[in-house]
């Protein structure tokens, strides 16, 4: 089997990983890890709790263009809540360290990279 896996851009065949223009050879490759990063809370959070404040005191003290300006940063807080996506990352693992070799919203993607990257890994000890 020449070419166990290609989808995407990414490739894993006998001998190497290829990846976002990186490629790990198999015989380099340690271990691989999937790790899902969450969305970011601190950054959206910030941003619409200083626009709440924002447009109450332009409310208080009878500023509509700290109320309009308020209110357009708690829109923006919460749009950048809205539009972050979880991600997921594969890590390749070698002797000079830990990499990241790919990234994508889709988690089923990145494990079915991962189980080729072993499937290949197993089938290289195999031959030897």
């Amino acid at each position: 089997m020449e070419t166990p896996f290609n989808d995407r851009g990414v490739s894993v065949t006998r001998n190497a990983l290829s990846a976002a223009g990186q490629v790990f050879p198999l015989r380099d490759i340690v271990g691989v890890q999937v790790v899902t990063v969450p969305k970011n809370k601190v950054l959206p959070v910030t941003i619409s709790v200083l626009g709440v404040i924002l447009a109450i005191a332009g409310a208080i003290f009878s500023s509509p263009a700290a109320l309009v300006c308020g209110v357009m940063l708690a829109v923006v807080g919460w749009l950048t809540w809205a539009t972050q996506d979880v991600t997921h990352r594969l890590i390749v693992r070698t002797a000079d360290g830990e990499r990241e070799a790919l990234m994508s919203t889709e988690r089923e993607f990145v494990e079915r990279v991962s189980a080729a990257v072993d499937e290949a890994k197993a089938a290289a000890v195999q031959k030897a």
